[in-house]
């Protein structure tokens, strides 16, 4: 049986967003900011009331635990990034991505990215496949728009087993809490 060369990467992103979903249906709002260990990197809210995620420009060591508020930001960064790439326009700085807040909003923007990426994936020829990608690569001629499309499917695969990961260790140690405390009742 002959495929199209997109047939395969769209399955792939179809599949990891299904998982994605399983995750995006259960969140709280209060699992965005929780905090999972000490040394955390989180979305802290500035004076002027927006919020910004921590940040280094060279990886510290040990690397902090990131929680679902920054691992949802920093999803929405790479994503719209990428998308700036596929669409030709010139692509926003990482200070220009905002996050929507816990909840429903933050969950709202990524179904949203997910929507303009299937339209980009939708449009692509396999002369477009072929193409130099400008992105995560910066531009590398052996890099093609196909490599990218990999990358974000692989990208967006380790992002939502952190969001994942995140949540069920939350409730985890919720139930553990309470159920410490009826024990001792």
């Amino acid at each position: 049986m002959s495929v199209s060369r997109m047939e395969l990467p769209r399955w792939q992103f179809e599949l990891t967003w299904s998982l994605f979903e399983y995750h995006l249906e259960r969140l709280e709002p209060e699992d965005f900011l929780w905090e999972p260990a000490p040394l955390c990197w989180t979305m802290r809210r500035a004076p002027d009331g927006a919020w910004v995620p921590d940040w280094a420009d060279t990886e510290p060591d040990p690397v902090p635990v990131p929680t679902i508020a920054w691992v949802s930001w920093h999803l929405g960064w790479w994503w719209s990034v990428a998308l700036d790439h596929m669409r030709g326009r010139p692509p926003r700085d990482r200070t220009d991505i905002a996050w929507p807040g816990e909840g429903a909003p933050t969950v709202e923007w990524l179904r949203d990215l997910r929507t303009q990426w299937l339209a980009v994936l939708d449009d692509l020829t396999d002369t477009d496949l072929d193409a130099t990608a400008s992105f995560p690569s910066q531009g590398d001629p052996k890099y093609t728009v196909a490599h990218m499309v990999a990358w974000v499917n692989a990208e967006l695969m380790k992002n939502v087993t952190e969001i994942g990961q995140l949540r069920i260790l939350r409730a985890a140690s919720a139930s553990g809490r309470a159920s410490a405390a009826q024990s001792t009742v």
